[in-house]
């Protein structure tokens, strides 16, 4: 392995703690060695001498070695599919039934076995109710049609219990899914790790969202709650199945059971923004607006002498009686106001690509993406502000992403097909402006739009974008 991609997936932070739980490891099995010759040999002295440090080295592996090794199990179990897991409350509690079993062994005292049997009965009804507790349950939900990211939106949760005789009781039902098909970091993963090692680590991370919490489910019956939910980013998710957990009765076990769901792809549309003062004022133009051409407007062109097939409605009366023969109007047509909107979605390096691909791999299992742009996700929330305030003022909109030209459109249906484009838009690098497919688009979009508006909104600067641009756009 060459050591630009040893770089890429240690830190000298993991050689550091993979040096030092080696020497902790050999240094403890050393004086284990030690101290067994020592006592072959009969030298006490270097035998106790061995056996303390010994445990000095025993607590180093406790501190050094074991936490990190945990962390990782931990993450492990958390993506199996177990029906059940040991809370900290019942670790705590096998801790106490192995003290108070060694106690009673020890002292045959009639009392400790009595408070024995107790707790192990404890710990066994406690399994044996959780499990039931999950059984023949079905869960359903429903989102809303259309879910912006940072605000609230209501789902409905229903629990169904199917048992005759017995009911559910503090139930958690959560939904598991997938942010993307692949890792963020899949590209590079591919072409550092052997193909076997590659094909696990390109899989895309878990995500688990709490639905609700159910205290009590009677046996034969539904609940349906209706709980608000708060998506942070814009962006697809791929609903898997669903996951129904407890505790209950005694916090010892947590039971838990999956359920399959229907694949479904959930699609968060841009947070929105208010606009600036000279924006809102579009509003005042927005609509039909006079073009130069004749048509059935209002604003009046010219008067003329009237034509056979001519709309009777459109003689001016009073031109007649002043010039003695039948005189019309002609009116402008008018045009909808058509607004474009064009969306570079190159952005400058801000950091992200120093980032390592053990570094981008910690980050997306922690929940975060490391490629997120600032700089993008406020460009693409103006964007799909733009569309809905001049969708709702039923001005022509169409939304031009890296050269790939929309369609004019107005109405619900429309808005919706440009924000689910925006909603999956990812940040690109190009070094040259002039290459950029946004900018290689733009002259020609610009010639189509005479009577309307151009929207151009890119995260590079102004003097990088050509001045033929700049006089037509606002920026």
């Amino acid at each position: 392995m060459k050591l630009a991609n040893f770089r890429q997936l240690f830190s000298i932070r993991d050689v550091r703690n993979a040096a030092l739980g080696a020497g902790v490891l050999v240094g403890g099995l050393g004086l284990a060695s030690v101290t067994y010759l020592a006592h072959l040999f009969g030298n006490p002295r270097l035998a106790g001498l061995a056996a303390g440090a010994s445990l000095v080295f025993i607590l180093l592996i406790l501190i050094f070695v074991v936490p990190p090794l945990a962390r990782g199990a931990s993450r492990e179990v958390s993506q199996l599919n177990l029906p059940f897991e040991l809370t900290p409350g019942g670790a705590i509690m096998l801790v106490l039934v192995a003290i108070v079993g060694f106690s009673a062994w020890n002292t045959a005292n009639n009392l400790l076995f009595l408070v024995l049997s107790f707790m192990i009965a404890a710990m066994i009804v406690g399994f044996i109710a959780g499990g039931v507790c999950l059984n023949k349950l079905e869960v359903k939900m429903r989102f809303p049609e259309t879910i912006f990211a940072g605000e609230e939106a209501p789902i409905l949760v229903n629990l169904s219990n199917k048992k005759r005789l017995f009911p559910s009781y503090s139930v958690v039902a959560e939904v598991r899914g997938t942010e993307r098909a692949e890792s963020i970091a899949a590209v590079d993963i591919r072409r550092l790790l052997p193909a076997f090692v590659a094909r696990r680590l390109v899989k895309a991370p878990i995500v688990r969202r709490t639905l609700d919490y159910f205290v009590h489910v009677p046996r034969n019956s539904e609940s349906e709650t209706k709980s608000l939910h708060i998506f942070e980013r814009r962006g697809r998710y791929l609903i898997k199945n669903f996951e129904l957990s407890t505790k209950f009765p005694f916090g010892f076990f947590r039971h838990r059971r999956r359920l399959p769901a229907k694949e479904t792809e959930l699609l968060v549309f841009p947070a929105l923004v208010p606009f600036d003062n000279h924006v809102d004022a579009l509003q005042i133009e927005s609509g039909a607006v006079p073009s130069n051409r004749r048509g059935s407007g209002q604003d009046l062109l010219a008067l003329r002498d009237y034509q056979p097939n001519d709309d009777l409605r459109r003689i001016d009366w009073k031109a007649t009686a002043r010039t003695r023969h039948l005189t019309v109007r002609e009116f402008l047509a008018e045009d909808d106001t058509k607004v474009t909107i064009i969306f570079d979605t190159d952005v400058p390096d801000e950091g992200d690509s120093k980032l390592t691909l053990r570094e981008k791999l910690e980050a997306e299992q922690a929940g975060e993406n490391p490629i997120v742009s600032p700089r993008l996700e406020r460009g693409v929330s103006i964007a799909a502000s733009l569309m809905a305030h001049f969708n709702e003022d039923q001005a022509d909109v169409r939304l031009v992403v890296d050269g790939h030209i929309g369609e004019f459109g107005v109405g619900k249906r429309h808005l919706h097909d440009s924000l689910k484009r925006l909603a999956v838009i990812e940040p690109t690098n190009s070094v040259d402006p002039e290459i950029s497919l946004a900018f290689t688009a733009i002259p020609e979009l610009l010639l189509e739009t005479e009577a309307g508006y151009n929207f151009l909104i890119t995260a590079r600067p102004a003097e990088e974008i050509p001045p033929e641009i700049l006089q037509k756009s606002r920026l």
